[in-house]
């Protein structure tokens, strides 16, 4: 794709059809590797949506104090990860970035200080669920931030100011986990479909919410009681969901897909909105 026309696409001189946006539950990064379920739904799916021009990803594996977008021209594939197989580090997703596309997002956000970063690149929250979706690395990539500071709430107005990216042929990606608590993985099971009774409690709560638009719900998800404590322990796997729900429009279709839970405490939930 010619630099140029994703410019005059990002500039405003066409628009495109709306894009989808999803949130992919990206679990264990071996996912990348080993062809199961999840996987060949991430590829189904990339198949059946229109080709993005450009993709911005939320991963819940960049937070940071501020919110910051990467504008380098060709982000580096990040293995943020430890005590994987050397075939796992090896493996590289060498999409290019689009300094046009941050620059852009940059402008769009009113309720927060957005800058550029020239460090970061693609974490395994981005590359692991882009390699199925986009396998020739073809479509150029920025990651956006987690700022650590903002407020569940907060996310999900910076999210709003986004949704102009969605008719410019911008592809938004929200990637984590919905119900995500390490410290109490049954790692016996990791390939495993199973989950604790609060685990699956959140999961089926969840899933309702998102299907029945009762975003306030997950948004103020710290007051819907033990399980919902359990399943998000620490938000930065959950927060990406809040963007892409933010996103979605009155006439959109919502479509749940990878819904199973994993080692007792995580779950693959995924969303697409279109």
């Amino acid at each position: 794709m010619e630099v140029n026309v994703l410019n005059n696409i990002i500039t405003g001189f066409q628009q495109t059809e709306r894009m989808p946006v999803m949130f992919l539950g990206h679990g264990n990064p071996m996912n990348a590797l080993i062809e199961n379920e999840f996987y060949k739904n991430f590829t189904r799916i990339g198949k059946e949506i229109p080709k993005p021009l450009a993709i911005l990803c939320i991963s819940a594996h960049w937070e940071t104090n501020g919110t910051y977008v990467t504008a380098m021209e060709k982000p580096p594939t990040i293995h943020d990860f430890g005590g994987f197989p050397r075939k796992l580090f090896e493996m590289q997703y060498p999409a290019p970035g689009s300094p046009e596309l941050a620059r852009h997002t940059q402008s769009l956000v009113h309720s927060a200080d957005i800058q550029l970063d020239y460090q970061w690149g693609l974490d395994h929250g981005a590359w692991t669920v882009l390699q199925p979706l986009f396998p020739n690395a073809d479509v150029p990539v920025i990651q956006m931030s987690l700022n650590d500071e903002m407020s569940p709430q907060s996310h999900f107005d910076l999210a709003c100011q986004l949704r102009p990216l969605r008719d410019k042929g911008v592809l938004i990606i929200g990637s984590g986990n919905m119900v995500h608590n390490l410290r109490r993985a049954a790692w016996d099971r990791i390939h495993n479909e199973f989950g604790y009774d609060w685990a699956l409690e959140a999961q089926e709560k969840m899933r309702n919410y998102i299907l029945n638009n009762d975003t306030n719900k997950l948004i103020n998800y710290h007051e819907e009681g033990s399980a919902f404590n359990l399943a998000i322990p620490t938000p930065e796997h959950y927060l990406p969901l809040l963007y892409v729900l933010a996103l979605r429009e009155t006439k959109d279709e919502t479509e749940v897909f990878n819904d199973k839970a994993i080692a007792g405490s995580l779950t693959m939930t995924s969303v697409l909105v279109k």
